[in-house]
């Protein structure tokens, strides 16, 4: 090592820059201009897949408890019925008036099907649907039988121990299914 080097290597001031130097390529890599385009791109596919096919949502409400927390965040796939119907037991984010008033709801009737509930269980086409995500109120019971058109669903959370009326839920056109619940 020569006089030089040993100097440096002791001297407090001379290593300064060379720390500067360490953080500016920890934070802009070797390259300035690379590490720019790549948080340009990385920048821009999030913007598309968080603005244009995964939603975040955020859950409020009971309704859909114990299978979705009260306030909890959960993603919908807007792109899961884009070669697909909506299937019975899908979870999928509902649309009231824009994309951003949103329901999390389980679909339990489809187009065709006849549906109603008497104490708590649901019948679709006179037999009973088998729903283990819930646990059946005897106090839930529809007045009559009805018959579902085409592009329309039946709707309603998992959480049935709360009143009926305390509940959002019904029959829905299809255009107001946004997406599928991604888990």
């Amino acid at each position: 090592m020569s006089g030089t080097d040993q100097q440096s290597a002791s001297d407090p001031v001379a290593a300064e820059p060379r720390k500067a130097a360490n953080w500016r390529v920890l934070l802009a890599g070797r390259n300035p201009r690379v590490t720019l385009a790549r948080a340009c791109v990385l920048a821009t596919i999030c913007f598309v897949l968080f603005k244009f096919i995964l939603l975040p949502a955020r859950i409020t409400g009971e309704s859909m408890e114990p299978t979705y927390r009260n306030g909890g965040v959960n993603l919908i796939n807007r792109l899961a019925y884009f070669g697909s119907k909506p299937q019975r037991g899908d979870v999928i984010g509902v649309t009231l008036t824009g994309r951003n008033i949103q329901y999390f709801k389980r679909i339990i009737a489809m187009p065709g099907e006849t549906f109603w509930i008497r104490e708590g269980v649901v019948y679709i086409d006179g037999q009973a649907l088998a729903e283990t995500y819930t646990t059946p109120n005897v106090n839930w019971t529809t007045k009559e039988e009805t018959s579902l058109g085409p592009e329309k669903y039946v709707v309603i959370g998992d959480n049935r121990s709360m009143d009926m009326a305390l509940h959002e839920w019904g029959i829905i056109k299809r255009d107001r299914i946004v997406g599928k619940a991604v888990f």
